[in-house]
């Protein structure tokens, strides 16, 4: 049996370290968007610049009026290991979402809306994207008070230029 030593190779590049991240979020469900504010969260945590873009039903985790109904998409959800009919169900979304937010809360993971505030607090910047935003004919008022600003996919860009972009 052979083993690989972790030896430095002569002559090879180091990394550098990861200095900002933007991620996009463009998925309205509960296993939509925590990923996204999990990892804007672990990006501040490590010091790391985080700038989250919120697009078409990601916007809902920042819409005032929504941002507190998130739920778990049960149909044609290949994680959730259930047949597409039962996902269908009536309440069934209501029933995963629950389990999923009890589990979450066992592992001291904040509701949506607290988590948002956590990221804002740490520093992250939160946009919005205005293209989607006009499509669905929302207004300023209609998102979470600390939004940094709606901006388009070109401003996205700029904003993120030198980073990783992560699409959540």
């Amino acid at each position: 049996m052979t083993t690989i030593q972790n030896a430095p190779v002569e002559g090879a590049i180091t990394p550098a370290p990861i200095e900002k991240v933007s991620i996009i979020v463009s998925k309205g469900s509960l296993e939509g968007i925590y990923p996204a504010l999990i990892m804007a969260n672990g990006a501040r945590m490590e010091g790391i610049e985080a700038n989250v873009f919120f697009t078409f039903f990601g916007m809902d985790a920042v819409t005032k009026s929504r941002m507190e109904h998130i739920k778990v998409a049960t149909v044609g959800n290949p994680g959730l290991h259930l047949p597409t009919f039962l996902g269908g169900l009536p309440g069934m979304s209501a029933l995963v979402t629950a389990q999923m937010e009890k589990k979450m809360a066992t592992l001291d993971i904040p509701p949506i809306p607290e988590f948002i505030q956590l990221l804002v607090d740490s520093g992250a910047r939160l946009f919005l994207c205005k293209a989607s935003v006009d499509m669905f004919d929302l207004k300023r008022e209609d998102f979470f008070d600390e939004m940094e600003g709606i901006i388009t996919v070109g401003d996205f860009y700029q904003m993120a230029a030198g980073g990783q972009i992560i699409f959540t």
